[in-house]
């Protein structure tokens, strides 16, 4: 088997083309599931004829049908095994069983349930894992101060947890700013934590963060596979341990389906925020932190009443920025898709749910969450027809609160601005006054002349983009860094405590004095330092020394790339061009060399080719685009980097062309005797320039001309009432642009007034017949009458009658292209039609279907070799013991055939077998309670008789007939044909022109004059091939040597020996070797020196050299030696092996 898993037996040597013994496609895959749930195995088998599919279980059975439920799926193929309500006690190993008469297949696979009170604390559970949590409570119990440069450790438990999108919101929240330090620790954390976590868990995957999915309930979750299911799990919410259960009724809970560990959080309020942490034995797992955001609905959702196929709004504002809000509608929560549409106002205040294309299933209560808060309103959806009839889909909208809630929004942005700048202000004064309160608290031995004040270096920032002045870090006292771009200005700032003292400034130790760009200022006790229009050669290391202190800073002058903005807003104009014409970009530019210059096209970045040219300097970079295509329409961007920097500029390309076609389906919104209206899709793209009008062509079915209707406005939408009653139009259409006409788009037939009915559907094949079910399928009608299908009629006729009957009630149409017909009676020919159903009606039927009878497929063929034993084995399950009857041929068995029961099988058999014991062999197994019947095809026939004298003629030059008197067991053997095999004098080959020839003759073509042939004519039979008939010699030969003759004597010889074997007590054995010699030898089977071949209990074969042996059910007295001889008139060999058979102990060993 290509499946892993999959253990075959083959029952016979050879399996006849097109059969094939039972196999899995797909096999059960193993359960580990929750008490109580539904539990099932599925599996896919092949094999011809179709398998027998049996299920059986090691410490127990499957025959309670309340606990097991054994079903097959025709439509998927599936065989189930379904256990409802699984119980602790049907954990277990399941095998299933295929087998048809050329094999078995067996398959195995374990269910493991899981008992339904899990993790519930106990008193000594809650000890433990308090003892066990010391070491880990760090937040609560150690409050050691953290030494500068030191990271909070729930800083590094939620990245253990968090995705990778989430790492810069994470560090920008603990002000972390060096990456590359922090994925370097994170890694070796990451490591740590794993080696600890493999210790208890096999599997970890699918974490998913704490999130409010319910008003007034928060879960997170995560799938996990435990090394020991009894390994005890811990909560967490900031390092203190949270008792929780699996009742949904207390505040934490614990839910488990499967692989998957759900935690939900009920009642919540402003306490339940904080981070909460999944612990297995004392190691964490998974860290989650929960945020509360206090907001609240400003203008809550309210009801909306839509009519169907209407698109209806709910809108609502916030109090507070949110970026994302929970929607839910009947209680379900709803994700952004077809069905629904989620957006959020740029100021993050308005959020809005449209549910497109209402139904009445749309109808109910729809509700928003946000943080605690929560709204709701009712979705009452109309029926405009108060009939049940499907409405056109309108492109209106219902609800929403349009101008006010912008208006509404407008306002509170405004509110929380000014809250902002509120705190701002009074964050600069607390600032400002605690800088002061240390200006007076400075101790006074800091005022000593021989002491130095060194600013310290600020370490490497980002380089930033250009900015117009560089603002440094204040420091108390002391210079700080400051960087500057070249050609703009910078300043340093010193602040002395008394306003009486002076100072100098120096530049790499030498002092410097006011210029015309640099400036030395003095405000008070502030000392400052202005150099206008920043050089490279400003760049250094600048001192202020001031009554015996100083303080020193670098000045680092930047060069980034630079663009004029007069260059950018021009270069931000989109290029329009029109298609097979070329786009020119260019952009001047300013910065350190080297400058990378990169160009994009929707975020692709182009590289030069015949299409693409890039040209780049020091100054500027032009991209030239020739033979533009509409696909190259899209967003062009100009990246320059160097050292210092990024700056990216950004244009537009519009390429135009002409709209490609309009599309279908169409659809008919009315087609009656006056008037034919509908709609069709516009072109799936414009060509860049809107849709002026649409020009219509009609053509009345029937007629060769085209009449012009015209120039429409540009809606996809036509109402034609120049229309006769009963005739059928056809409509082409063209989109128009300002770039011209697209293609045309031609409408299938529209029908005016009058009722068109489909055509007839394909003729029905049929899938499958059994004796009280037969399967057809169809295909629908290509004409389907200009309206939709909405369902099928099949009738069925009895051969010999002329009466039709329909299989399906006559209100109830089939709506799908094949049926299951039932009402059928066994032994019964039938033939079936289908006919298609419209808006107008049913339709012609279609051509009736083959004849086929009602009955099972013959599920067993055997072919057996006149003088051997033939044996069928039948195993069954029967309670009370059934009684068991042989037909052949519907007749009982003649008195040389045996048959033996046991308990669970019986076997048939024929001890030599005749050709007159051919034919169909019925078992019927019965008892009080039923009974079952299962046939085996029995062919018995032998080597085929050679035919009789072949004759060759000429009737056309270069051909050859040759015909033959047929074989003897032509007449009793339907199977028989012929093969036939040609030698030249040239080549003195044979070699096979023709086979599987049911007649007596055959034309070779190809004969070249100057050469002789002969023809050898072989009968062949499911056995084996006759000796050949060979014809005299036709025409004539050069004088070439003669051939050699060949001697293909040999003695015998054991190509292939046999194979030692070791069986279970009751198990099949099977075994085989391959002997060669000439003539062929004899073959004999010994079992501790007595010969087997007359033995009925040993089906013993020899077929082309392969000599077998197959002992159905071995015991105690079949251990011991095997050995087989092989005889001929030139020698004798010989090949032993030895068989043990091994008792239930040592089995199971």
């Amino acid at each position: 088997s290509k499946v892993p898993g999959v253990m075959i037996t083959q029952f016979v040597e050879k399996i006849p083309a097109e059969k094939s013994h039972p196999d899995f496609s797909r096999k059960p895959i193993a359960l580990t599931i929750q008490e109580g749930k539904l539990a099932v195995f599925k599996a896919i088998i092949t094999g011809d004829p179709t398998p027998t599919v049996t299920w059986a279980r090691n410490n127990g059975d499957v025959s309670d049908p309340e606990r097991y439920v054994a079903s097959y799926d025709p439509v998927l193929g599936e065989h189930q095994l379904q256990m409802p309500n699984v119980g602790v006690d049907q954990a277990d190993t399941y095998k299933c069983y295929a087998s048809n008469e050329y094999g078995r297949a067996i398959v195995t696979v374990t269910l493991n349930v899981i008992e339904a009170q899990l993790y519930l604390f106990s008193e000594q559970q809650e000890k433990a894992a308090a003892n066990l949590k010391k070491t880990l409570r760090t937040r609560v119990e150690q409050k050691e101060e953290r030494k500068d440069g030191e990271v909070d450790e729930k800083f590094w438990e939620l990245l253990l947890s968090a995705d990778k999108k989430d790492y810069e919101r994470i560090c920008t929240e603990y002000g972390v700013t060096d990456f590359r330090w922090m994925l370097k620790k994170l890694n070796e954390k990451k490591k740590e934590i794993e080696e600890q976590q493999s210790q208890y868990i096999e599997h970890l995957s699918n974490l998913r963060h704490i999130e409010i999915k319910t008003p007034g309930c928060a879960e997170f979750e995560f799938e996990m596979d435990l090394k020991d299911p009894n390994a005890r799990i811990f909560l967490f919410k900031d390092g203190v341990m949270v008792p929780f259960n699996t009742d949904t009724d207390e505040k934490h809970s614990l839910r488990q389906v499967g692989r998957k560990f759900i935690f939900s959080v009920y009642g919540l309020n402003a306490e339940d925020a904080g981070l909460y942490q999944v612990d297995i034995e004392g190691v964490n797992v998974f860290s989650t932190d929960f945020k509360i955001p206090a907001v609240d609905f400003l203008v809550k959702i309210q009801e909306v009443k839509a009519v169907e196929r209407e698109d209806a709004v709910f809108e609502c504002v916030l109090s507070a920025p949110l970026p994302k809000i929970s929607w839910l509608g009947k209680n379900v929560a709803l994700e952004q898709g077809e069905k629904y549409d989620i957006s959020v106002s740029e100021d993050m205040l308005i959020h809005r749910l449209v549910v497109k294309d209402c139904m009445q299933v749309d109808k109910g209560i729809y509700a928003a969450v946000a943080g605690m808060k929560s709204c709701n309103a009712w979705l009452i959806v109309e029926d405009p027809n108060q009939r049940g009839k499907k409405a056109a889909r309108k492109t209106t909208q219902a609800g929403g609160g349009g101008a006010d809630l912008i208006k509404i929004a407008a306002e509170q942005q405004e509110k929380l601005q000014k809250e902002r700048e509120e705190r701002m202000e009074q964050l600069k004064q607390i600032q400002a006054e605690e800088a002061a309160a240390k200006e007076e608290e400075k101790p006074a031995e800091e005022e000593k002349p021989a002491e130095e004040i060194t600013a310290a270096p600020e370490p490497p920032k980002p380089k930033a983009k250009s900015k117009s002045k560089a603002k440094p870090k204040p420091k108390p006292n002391g210079l700080s860094d400051v960087h500057a771009i070249i050609g703009q200005s910078a300043e340093m700032v010193c602040k002395l405590s008394s306003e009486k003292c002076d100072g100098i400034w120096c530049k790499d130790g030498k002092e410097i004095t006011t210029t015309d760009d640099l400036k030395i200022v003095k405000d008070g006790a502030v000392h400052k330092l202005i150099v206008s229009n920043c050089t490279e050669d400003d760049g250094g290391k600048y001192r202020f020394e001031a009554d015996g202190r100083k303080t020193e800073a670098m000045l680092v002058v930047e060069d980034p790339p630079r663009m004029n903005q007069d260059d950018l807003a021009k270069f931000s104009e989109p290029v329009i061009i029109r298609v097979g014409q070329k786009a020119t970009f260019k952009m001047d530019f300013v910065g350190r060399e080297p400058m990378k210059v990169q160009w994009y096209n929707e975020g692709e970045e182009m590289l030069e080719d015949n299409h693409i040219k890039i040209e780049k300097s020091d100054s500027h970079s032009r991209l030239l685009l020739v033979k533009c295509q509409r696909k190259d329409s899209g967003e062009i961007k100009l990246k320059l980097k160097n050292e210092f920097g990024t700056i990216e500029a950004l244009s537009r390309l519009i390429v135009l062309d002409k709209p490609t076609n309009p599309m279908g389906p169409v659809e008919v919104l009315e087609a009656s005797a006056s008037c034919v209206e509908f709609k069709w899709r516009p072109p799936k793209d414009d060509g860049g320039s809107a849709i002026k009008n649409y020009y219509i062509e009609r053509n009345q079915i029937g007629r060769n001309t085209w009449m012009k209707i015209g120039n429409i406005p540009g809606e996809p939408h036509y109402k034609d009432t120049d229309v006769d009653h009963g005739r059928r139009y056809c409509y082409r259409i063209r989109a128009l642009t300002a770039e011209g006409t697209s293609d045309v788009f031609e409408t299938n037939d529209i029908q005016a007034g009058t009722k068109a009915y489909p055509g007839p559907p394909s003729t029905p094949k049929v899938v499958s017949a059994f004796k009280n079910c037969i399967t057809l399928a169809w295909s629908p009608p290509t004409n389907t009458g200009g309206t939709n299908i909405v369902g099928y009629n099949l009738e069925k006729r009895k051969r010999g009658s002329n009466l039709w009957g329909q299989v399906n009630p006559p209100d109830e149409p089939i709506k799908g292209k094949q049926y299951d017909v039932k009402d059928v009676v066994e032994g019964m020919e039938y033939e079936f039609r289908v006919s298609a159903i419209n808006f107008s009606g049913a339709g012609e039927p279609s051509t009736p279907s083959e004849f086929v009878i009602a009955r099972d497929p013959k599920s067993n063929f055997m072919v057996m070799r006149a003088e051997n034993s033939a044996r069928v084995n039948i195993n069954f399950e029967a309670s009370p013991m059934p009684t068991i009857i042989w037909l052949k041929d519907g007749m009982p068995v003649s008195k040389r055939v045996t048959v033996g029961n046991t308990d669970g099988m019986s076997q048939l058999l024929i001890p030599s077998a005749e050709r007159s014991d051919s034919g169909i062999y019925t078992i019927i197994v019965k008892n009080i309670v039923g009974q079952e019947t299962f046939s085996v095809e029995i062919r018995v026939t032998d080597d085929p008789k050679p035919p009789g004298p072949v004759e060759l003629e000429e009737n056309v030059p270069g051909t050859l007939t040759v015909s033959w008197e047929p074989s003897p067991d032509e007449k009793r053997d339907n199977h028989l044909h012929y093969m036939v095999m040609k030698r030249d004098s040239i080549k003195r080959t044979w070699h096979t022109v023709a086979d599987r020839l049911f007649n007596n003759n055959f034309t070779a073509v190809n004969i070249m004059p100057g050469r002789e042939y002969n023809f050898r004519v072989y009968a062949k039979n499911d056995i084996g091939v006759s000796e050949p008939s060979e014809s005299l010699t036709w025409g004539f030969s050069l004088n070439l040597a003669p051939s050699k003759p060949c001697n293909f004597d040999s003695a015998p010889i054991f190509t292939v020996p046999l194979k030692t074997h070791s069986i279970p007590e009751k198990y099949e054995c099977y075994m085989s070797c391959a002997v060669k010699g000439y003539p062929t030898p004899h073959v004999t089977w010994y079992h501790n020196n007595v010969s087997l071949n007359t033995d009925t209990n040993y089906y013993i074969t020899n077929t082309c050299g392969v000599c077998s042996m197959l002992i159905l059910r071995v015991s105690a007295k079949d251990n011991g030696e095997y050995r087989v001889v092989a005889e001929n008139s030139l020698g004798r060999a010989e090949c032993s092996t030895q068989l043990t058979i091994l008792g239930m102990f040592t089995e199971y060993m």
